[in-house]
This record gives C-alpha cells, sequence and structure tokens, in this order.
C-alpha cells in the first residue's frame, strides 16, 4: 500500500504519466491473483489515469471485480474504519460515468442503479457528499443525454 500511496502523490502532483507507469508496474507484480485490496485499490486509481474511456473502463471494471474477493477483516488490516460495502458506491459510480461517456446508456443506468442505494454505507462527511453528489450529476447527465466528462463540483 505504501507504493500505491507513493504512485498516487505523483498523480496528485500532476505528473500523471509516471502515476499510471508506477501503478502500471504494480499491477504487473501484483497481478489477477495478487492481494485482491491491492488490485481493487491499483485498478480504481489507474483507471482515472488512462487517455480513453475504453481504458478506463476496462481498470473500473478490474477494480470491480477484484472487490467481490475482498472482505472487511483484509481491509481492516489495513484500516480498522473501512468496509468493503462502503467501496461499491464509488466503484459502481465509476463504471455509470464512464459507460455514459461511451455512450453506453444501458449499462451507465444500470450501474448507477446499483451505486444509488449502496451511498447508505458511505458515512456522512465530505466523502460521502461527494459520491452522493456525483451519483446525482452522473444521473442527471444520463436524463440530458450528455456523454460530457463530469465537472468538479
Amino acid at each position: 500500500m505504501a507504493n500505491i500511496g507513493r504512485a498516487l502523490e505523483l498523480g496528485q502532483a500532476g505528473d500523471r504519466a509516471n502515476a499510471r507507469d508506477a501503478l502500471t508496474e504494480l499491477w504487473g507484480r501484483i497481478g489477477y491473483a495478487g492481494d485482491a485490496l491491492h488490485r481493487c485499490t491499483v485498478a480504481h486509481h489507474l483507471a482515472d489515469l488512462q487517455e480513453s474511456v475504453a481504458d478506463e473502463l476496462m481498470w473500473d471494471r478490474r477494480a470491480l471485480a477484484a472487490v467481490a474477493d475482498l472482505d472487511d477483516q483484509r481491509v481492516q488490516r489495513h484500516d480498522v474504519s473501512l468496509r468493503v460495502r462502503a467501496f461499491l458506491p464509488s466503484l459502481h459510480l465509476n463504471l455509470a460515468d464512464g459507460y455514459r461517456r461511451a455512450g453506453d446508456v444501458e449499462r451507465a443506468r444500470h450501474h448507477v442503479t446499483v451505486a444509488a442505494p449502496l451511498v447508505a454505507e458511505l458515512p456522512d462527511d465530505g466523502y460521502g457528499a461527494m459520491i452522493r453528489d456525483a451519483i446525482s450529476r452522473v444521473t442527471g447527465l444520463l436524463d440530458t443525454g450528455s456523454r460530457e466528462p463530469l465537472a468538479a463540483p
């Protein structure tokens, strides 16, 4: 997780290419059979660093697939406050938004419909509010047929 954190710091500093390279290298070491928390985390963040919606969706699907192999006991070894079900709203939201931007309205609506009730798993804090707001905005963009990127609030 420390290596993942260092790669994320590169992205937060604006160095998307090196962050993407570092996370891709980590994915190569972790692989499809590695620790599910690491797979989910790397894939989730790699999705955000992709240049194309198709590549972004590929990584978002990998993140969602990895979460199926996680349990609360594993994530709490990393952080006692984590719950696997709290990962799901964001993972489904990312897929909904990616499919929306790719023009796959049916899949986008499926994932936003799955994400919406799962927000009950999120804390009543800034992160929870951000995810709730993004679900609302993606739903609105779907309703208008927009394929534009989801702008920051």
